[in-house]
């Protein structure tokens, strides 16, 4: 089911995709949560710690432009394990 733009003339990408078979594009600030998601995921990563439901969340669409006015990295939750591994990595480096 296709969604419907909520005014006619504020269609998106997503309404109307230029071609089908490819993913529609994405949003500035959808894509900064996008990177920044991938980047700490990496440094984590390095580190020896996953968080294995990070993910970004975009609260609302702003009406005016039709995409998301910010997007937010949500970190889901980790065990207490994860979470002491992450507080050693941030006091290492606040340290050096």
């Amino acid at each position: 089911m296709t969604p419907t733009p909520r005014h006619p003339d504020h269609a998106t990408a997503i309404d109307h995709p230029a071609d089908a078979g490819s993913p529609p594009p994405t949003a500035p600030k959808v894509q900064e949560a996008l990177d920044a998601r991938d980047a700490l995921a990496s440094a984590l990563s390095r580190a020896g710690i996953q968080l294995p439901s990070m993910d970004i969340r975009t609260p609302w669409v702003d009406d005016r432009e039709g995409e998301a006015r910010y997007a937010l990295v949500h970190l889901g939750v980790c065990s207490a394990p994860v979470a002491l591994m992450l507080a050693d990595v941030i006091l290492k480096g606040i340290s050096t």
